[in-house]
């Protein structure tokens, strides 16, 4: 097993992907240190609690993105750190999102400086600070890691959870380059894929909705999705690898809401999906996404249809859809 001996700290492990990537770093037989902001709420870690190795493997610490030195206690020690703790809501205020982000990853990286033993860090950023300009993406398109966000635009179009995975990810190359920190960043778009928190999140929750074709479910007719567990290896990829550097797109399939919903409806024929998506549907061209630099890092990206039937089952498990 590549972890056995090693131990690596998650931040915010109680999350979607970070819960994920738990799972599999335990499964790889390291020692995970794992922050969440509050252990108060038992069942808000029982999942993580549950996992295999992790009577043996698992230590969960308490620390806040706003307090300064509060990661201090769960990165000592550390060969490797995993920044995946960030706010997420679609209806914040600048503040309550930005702030946090930046913060909490400078906070992070403090401390990261401040523990010899790290050797790598690999923080989970977005595809939103890849993908949000003003010009909008033509089908012609090809986005790759060289592509950066407008981040006067985000600001202009209230984007606030956007400026802030921007705004975090540029003092977090900054601050790295400063202080000589060996940092690797990762840009997953939308996460989807099975559950192992007891809450939905919000990624997941935009199936839900598209599903249940609530209104205002989709303010974008093509969206760009991953499969959660494609991202959670590619963290471990992101550290073991010795020649990964910079950012990764982590983008499984770019495609129209109509057609998720199309193949949503042949996986599960009981689902009410509307007459209209069961048919031909016009051809609408979407744009490429590069998965050239992710599978340097040896990822093979998991189908769509595979990911979206086990996020439905998941929702269904969870008793969040019943069909």
């Amino acid at each position: 097993m590549s972890g056995e001996g090693k131990v690596v700290c998650v931040t915010g492990a109680s999350g979607f992907i970070a819960s994920w990537l738990v799972k599999l770093l335990l499964r790889r037989g390291y020692t995970v240190n794992a922050t969440v902001r509050s252990l108060k709420s038992p069942n808000k870690v029982a999942h993580l609690l549950a996992l295999e190795g992790a009577k043996e493997r698992l230590h969960l610490f308490e620390a806040d993105l706003l307090e300064e030195n509060s990661f201090d206690p769960a990165i000592n020690g550390c060969d490797g750190v995993f920044h995946t703790a960030s706010p997420v809501s679609l209806s914040p205020t600048k503040a309550e999102i930005v702030d946090p982000a930046v913060k909490g990853t400078l906070n992070v990286l403090g401390s990261c400086v401040r523990t010899p033993s790290v050797k790598r860090v690999v923080v989970t950023s977005s595809a939103a600070s890849i993908m949000i300009r003003s010009n909008p993406i033509n089908p012609t398109d090809v986005i790759d890691e060289t592509w950066f966000a407008d981040k006067e635009f985000a600001e202009e179009t209230k984007q606030w959870y956007s400026l802030s995975k921007i705004l975090a990810e540029e003092a977090a190359w900054k601050y790295a380059g400063e202080n000589g920190i060996d940092m690797v960043s990762l840009h997953p778009c939308l996460v989807i894929g099975p559950i192992l928190q007891p809450t939905l999140n919000f990624s997941t929750n935009v199936i839900l909705r598209l599903i249940k074709e609530e209104k205002g479910s989709f303010s974008v007719a093509g969206s760009s999705y991953v499969d959660v567990r494609d991202v959670a290896n590619a963290h471990i990829q992101a550290f073991e690898v010795p020649s990964a550097s910079g950012r990764y797109c982590l983008v499984g399939e770019t495609i129209h809401s109509s057609k998720v919903l199309k193949i949503a409806g042949q996986l599960y024929p009981s689902l009410p999906i509307p007459n209209k998506y069961k048919g031909d549907l016009p051809v609408v061209p979407t744009f490429k996404v590069s998965q050239e630099k992710a599978k340097s890092l040896g990822i093979n990206f998991t189908s769509f249809a595979v990911t979206l039937k086990d996020t439905i089952e998941s929702l269904k498990e969870k008793n969040f859809l019943s069909f």
